[in-house]
């Protein structure tokens, strides 16, 4: 990596980046503004001008600033301090957040780590020109200022970004080993931006991704979502499993890729891209969506055996359901948390597929089943069976029906019991 202290960046002027400053938050430009005002050095960074230089809408706006994170506090009343690893501000405007980053000190034996040079604890502030070697790829190193509109680049970024390459800054292998998310970080840009990873950036990961068993489940939830919840879920996944990374996230799922029935293997592989084929279309169109759909899909195959080894056993269908559910989102949860809220949604998933089957003419089931909570997550999953190759036509038939004519059931009330009922001397003397 290169030394800090012989840094020489290249700046460049409105003229020569021709970046148009009105596409910019107002209220990061505001941030800026007011740490300058205040004293401080402040600049836009990252996946901002990264992607106005793509021609992409920008949607992350992130600060780098020599505030220390308490000096920012000061300053914003909406400020909320985070991160134990490394200490962020959060600047709050309702659902959305700013983050502003205090410039990061070279990596040296101050540094916590553990014995296998995961970094613990990184809170030593230092200068511009030490800040953008601690930054992950050369294309996310580039520095805006807002007061004079000029870009500095320090790395030869906008080069990389022209040659469209994802390019990790210093050694990939201790890179990834510092931080092994920044694997599926460099996985994410690649299906976000459709770019290739610079060949020693990629030809890393074969010896590295293990490396990720040391991550917490819980960072590597918050990693799941940014790469199956931003609208190119299928993308993602597509370049996991090419370098080998899905199987570091769901293990269980990918043994199934090569489960002795080819049959089955294929469509746990169908069934998972119409998930995030639909997903991705919900995104693209601003409907919501959640993440439990997606796990829902993933683990699904793995339910399936679970369940039929159950029934093996002699179990009764609705124990040996309930039972391989648990087994099932207990085994996953120990590689990618899963919040207690989402193992119920995806358990009421899965368990209304058998009602789907079970419900029959029954007006009472019906009216139960299209006013249940999980209902159209329920009925969307039964679809990308179909798609995934089930014989399921006739019932996703049924239902589509159901729900067009659903009115009417929910108008009707409810059947009541017009049996008389026996008075308590009736039932004394009986």
């Amino acid at each position: 990596m290169d030394d800090a202290a012989t840094l020489i960046p290249t700046r460049y002027t409105q003229e020569q980046h021709h970046i148009d400053p009105s596409v910019f938050d107002r209220r990061a430009i505001a941030i800026c503004r007011q740490l300058h005002e205040a004293g401080y050095e402040a600049y836009l960074v990252g996946g901002c001008l990264r992607d106005t230089l793509l021609q992409q809408p920008p949607k992350d706006f992130d600060i780098a600033t020599n505030a220390r994170p308490e000096e920012i506090a000061a300053l914003f009343r909406n400020c909320r301090l985070i991160g134990r690893r490394f200490r962020l501000a959060h600047l709050h405007y309702g659902r959305d957040i700013i983050e502003v980053a205090t410039f990061r000190a070279s990596a040296d034996e101050q540094v916590k780590t553990d014995a296998d040079g995961h970094v613990l604890e990184d809170n030593h502030y230092g200068t511009m020109e030490e800040d953008v070697l601690r930054r992950d790829f050369i294309i996310n190193s580039l520095y805006y200022d807002v007061q004079t509109g000029v870009l500095i680049d320090y790395l030869d970024a906008l080069a990389d970004i022209r040659a469209r390459q994802i390019r990790l800054i210093g050694t990939p292998s201790a890179r990834y080993i510092e931080d092994p998310v920044r694997m599926l970080r460099a996985a994410r840009f690649a299906a976000k931006l459709s770019m290739p990873l610079e060949a020693q950036t990629q030809q890393a990961i074969a010896s590295c991704r293990q490396e990720l068993r040391a991550v917490p489940a819980a960072r590597l939830f918050d990693e799941v979502q940014k790469l199956f919840m931003s609208g190119y879920g299928e993308k993602s996944y597509e370049i996991l499993r090419s370098f080998e990374l899905f199987a570091m996230l769901f293990p269980d799922v990918d043994r199934i890729f090569s489960y002795k029935n080819k049959a089955f293997a294929d469509y746990a592989d169908r069934l998972i891209r119409s998930a995030l084929q639909s997903t991705d279309q919900r995104i693209a169109h601003d409907q919501p969506v959640t993440v439990a759909f997606l796990f829902a899909a993933f683990l699904w195959p793995v339910y399936q055996l679970q369940y039929r080894g159950l029934l093996k056993t002699g179990m009764n269908w609705h124990s040996a359901m309930q039972e391989s559910v648990d087994l099932v989102l207990i085994a996953a949860a120990e590689r990618v948390s899963i919040p207690l809220r989402l193992r119920g949604m995806i358990r009421e998933i899965w368990t209304l597929q058998a009602r789907f089957e079970l419900t029959g003419n029954s007006q009472k089931k019906i009216r139960g089943l299209l006013t249940h909570p999980r209902f159209r997550a329920a009925y969307d999953f039964l679809v990308i069976r179909q798609k995934a190759g089930e014989a399921l036509d006739q019932s996703i038939a049924w239902w589509t029906a159901m729900q067009t004519e659903q009115q009417q059931y929910l108008e009707q009330p409810p059947v009541k019991n017009t049996k008389p009922r026996k008075s308590r001397n009736a039932r004394r003397k009986s």
